[in-house]
């Protein structure tokens, strides 16, 4: 199908930090959306935007790019929530990266409500973990439902954590490193560059007391910069061993090796293309159908897919 004279969908990208840049170029790589403009907060407005986005709008309100279809939502994962209602609100779908897997749920039914009322569609979570190793999860579920699987990150700097730790009283600049210990077990590593006159071991203890960090092993070091530390790179290896019916010892095995944001933000794009496609109401990715995050002629991915 030839979907050079198809409407376009527009969508804004609220936030323009390393995930909101690479969801934008991922939009305007997208034959089937538009990129509206991006959102910044009014402090951020003077800052400069990438060249690649020189005739971009970039605004303080959505509501100032006039019709847009969808906002994405390239903010820290616990501002995610307040601006999800409120653009839900309205009437404008949201998709976002939200990580923090113990409160998803109830984020989720906070934001179900919102969208139905508001008669919009918000996609939670549509990153890679949690969101498309989600989706590997339960394929592999269905290939042996008893069993056990594990989730190994890394090695690889995750975003979460790193955000969480930059918002700490004290700390200028961040970095957590995530290296994994085998069967779903992490060691976190955190270099942290400190506001002069900081107390190090109060920065150390919000930092390991935090949510993001309490259930793993953490070593957090101080260093004079942590910019000669960053990298983009991260992985996932997600490994299970089970029961296909009555047969044991079933074992698979999913690998991957990535620039972290750029993924992200490609999986938000899909989870753009598939919110539009859903009824009112909240959605993780293990909800959507697969098909629905593709651009392209359902019955052509069909052909070509099964």
């Amino acid at each position: 199908m030839n979907m050079s004279n198809e409407k376009k969908h527009r969508v804004a990208v609220v936030g323009c930090g390393n995930v909101g840049r690479f969801a934008a170029q991922a939009i305007l790589a997208s034959r089937d959306l538009e990129l509206a403009g991006i959102v910044r907060r009014p402090e951020s407005l003077c800052l400069r935007v990438p060249p690649e986005f020189a005739n971009t709008p970039v605004v303080a309100s959505i509501e100032s790019l006039g019709r847009v279809e969808v906002a994405c939502l390239a903010v820290p994962t616990r501002q995610v929530p307040k601006y999800a209602e409120e653009i839900l609100s309205l009437g404008i779908n949201t998709v976002d990266s939200y990580d923090i897997h113990r409160e998803l749920i109830h984020v989720k039914k906070t934001l179900d409500r919102v969208a139905r009322e508001a008669g919009s569609v918000a996609v939670i979570s549509a990153g890679w973990d949690p969101g498309t190793d989600s989706l590997i999860r339960v394929m592999l579920e269905i290939m042996a439902p008893s069993g056990i699987t594990y989730t190994n990150f890394g090695p690889g700097m995750s975003m979460g954590h790193t955000t969480a730790v930059r918002a700490v009283p004290g700390v200028k600049d961040a970095i957590s490193m995530t290296y994994p210990k085998g069967q779903g077990v992490h060691r976190r590593m955190v270099y942290v560059e400190l506001d002069e006159g900081a107390d190090f071991d109060s920065v150390r203890e919000a930092i390991i007391t935090d949510p993001y960090f309490s259930n793993d092993e953490t070593v957090v070091t101080c260093t004079d910069s942590v910019g000669s530390l960053k990298d983009l790179g991260h992985g996932v290896m997600i490994e299970r061993k089970g029961v296909s019916g009555v047969s044991s010892n079933q074992r698979f095995r999913f690998e991957m090796s990535i620039n972290n944001p750029a993924l992200t933000g490609q999986i938000m794009v899909g989870a753009i293309r598939a919110g539009l496609k859903q009824s009112p109401g909240a959605y993780t990715l293990p909800e959507l159908p697969l098909i629905d995050f593709l651009q392209g002629d359902r019955d052509c991915l069909l052909a070509r897919l099964v």
